[in-house]
């Protein structure tokens, strides 16, 4: 029953995205941005969908059952820099992408100021390829944990489904493939979700049992900041703004920010915007309380992966045809970010790093069986935290990307080689702050950032151009 459940939910998924052909073009406008042409509804809760991934319902899961409140920081300060980002980014960028035609986000980083820096069109290729893909590879990675706990199954298995589903409906019909999907996979994901806050505190006694109970947990679960920051009032507010920073860091993320770009009418962005924060916000809620929930059911972590809390959950709790429909949540939240990371990596192969003149999706789609099988292989390596790869993939994007965003956004201008020389050095210091360790000190998306903007004030002579109408 939980196998006839999981695939029966899993195929209606493919057949909606193969169902988007309908409306395809046959080019590479409509395959990577669909035209731009999506309403607003359909871009908010798309761009949910694909950031609320796989992480949140395997690796942030993992890490509130393990570490208690102190993630309350990683879900809502992250959405706080994400929404402070939106408020004067995500419009002139839908705006600016239209005006040069771009496809891809590195194309649209190259050519933001009306110049085509070949340089960091290709440099921000690579990246993209090379961490998106990986991001992509986490996706695959949480989907097989979640078969593994529930089945027992390798997780070749579970990484080898999703792969197949993406490339079907992806190659189908690209992106909005991707986005019709997302919003079938959001309705799922958020059934699951809810399903299993309702079971996991009627499980511990009710809600007021579910509060006291916390506290019993151990001495430092209900802490807001972990035990290593001390008191330090500098060591907090350095915590939390390096999380503030990597919600920031959300403009320089190709997969989220090409739902916005294709936005049918850059005046629509107030609406799509609403749209994908109330869902956010309510989905990390929900996500939040059934962590903690998990926690209180299964309160030795030392019987299984933190990161498997929610498929063992289910397991306990739920009868089998109701375990098909969770599991066909958690595939739902890492293919819907997966397929479009996937699709980023395309448009990064084929516009950025082999610059494709032709209109024919033909590569593209070529070069999304190549992704895809890439990011099949990385996972079948043998990934063991989601959580920690997906930080250090958006680190790396958010050094590449986001300081050369916020310049533009400022109105001023860049010389190619000041690009170069900022994109380069953010992201060695993304590198070399994670292997120093600090990010358990301050999220590594935040130094890296701050230096690529104040290196363009301090290092360079800052050009002011004049500020065209949002």
């Amino acid at each position: 029953m939980i196998i006839t459940s999981f695939v029966f939910f899993l195929l209606v998924f493919v057949v909606i995205g193969a169902a988007s052909t309908v409306k395809s073009c046959g080019t590479n406008d409509d395959y990577l941005i669909a035209g731009r042409s999506v309403s607003p509804w359909l871009v908010g809760i798309s761009a949910m969908a694909t950031n609320n991934s796989g992480y949140m319902f395997i690796g942030a899961i993992g890490y509130t059952y393990a570490s208690g409140l102190e993630s309350l920081w990683v879900m809502f300060a992250w959405m706080a820099g994400d929404f402070l980002a939106s408020c004067f980014i995500h419009k002139r960028m839908r705006r600016i992408s239209q005006e040069r035609k771009s496809l891809s986000f590195g194309a649209l980083v190259a050519t933001w100021d009306g110049g085509n820096f070949k340089k960091v069109r290709t440099l921000g290729g690579v990246v993209t390829v090379l961490f998106l893909g990986a991001y992509a590879a986490a996706q695959f990675t949480a989907g097989s944990k979640a078969l593994y706990a529930v089945f027992g199954w390798d997780y070749s298995v579970g990484a080898i489904i999703g792969s197949l589903m993406v490339l079907i409906y992806c190659c189908s019909g690209g992106i909005r493939a991707s986005i019709w999907t997302d919003a079938a996979q959001t309705v799922v994901m958020f059934l699951a979700m809810t399903m299993m806050l309702i079971v996991g505190v009627r499980e511990v006694g009710g809600f007021e049992m579910f509060i006291a109970r916390l506290g019993d947990v151990s001495p430092t679960y209900l802490n807001l900041f972990p035990a290593s920051l001390g008191n330090s009032s500098l060591a907090i507010a350095l915590f939390v703004v390096g999380y503030v920073a990597g919600g920031f860091g959300v403009i320089a993320q190709p997969h989220v920010m090409i739902r916005f770009m294709a936005l049918n009418d850059a005046a629509h962005m107030r609406k799509a915007r609403i749209y994908y924060y109330s869902s956010y916000f309510a989905f990390c809620v929900v996500t939040f309380l059934v962590a903690l929930s998990a926690r209180l059911i299964f309160p030795d972590t030392s019987l299984f992966d933190s990161e498997l809390a929610l498929p063992m959950m289910t397991i306990r709790l739920v009868p089998e045809v109701l375990v098909g429909l969770v599991l066909a949540g958690v595939f739902a939240a890492c293919m819907s970010t997966a397929d479009s990371q996937i699709l980023g990596c395309s448009a990064a192969l084929t516009e950025d790093i082999l610059k494709q003149t032709s209109n024919s999706v033909w590569r593209a789609r070529l070069a999304t069986g190549a992704v895809t099988g890439i990011a099949l292989a990385i996972s079948l390596l043998g990934l063991e935290s989601v959580f920690a790869l997906v930080l250090y993939a958006w680190s790396v994007l958010a050094a590449a990307f986001a300081p050369l965003i916020i310049v533009y956004s400022l109105c001023r201008k860049l010389r190619e080689s000041e690009a170069l020389l900022i994109m380069g050095s953010s992201i060695l210091i993304t590198l070399v702050w994670r292997a120093l360790g600090w990010g358990s000190i301050v999220y590594e998306a935040g130094p890296a950032i701050a230096f690529g903007v104040l290196a363009y004030f301090l290092l360079f002579k800052p050009v002011c151009r004049s500020r065209p109408a949002a």
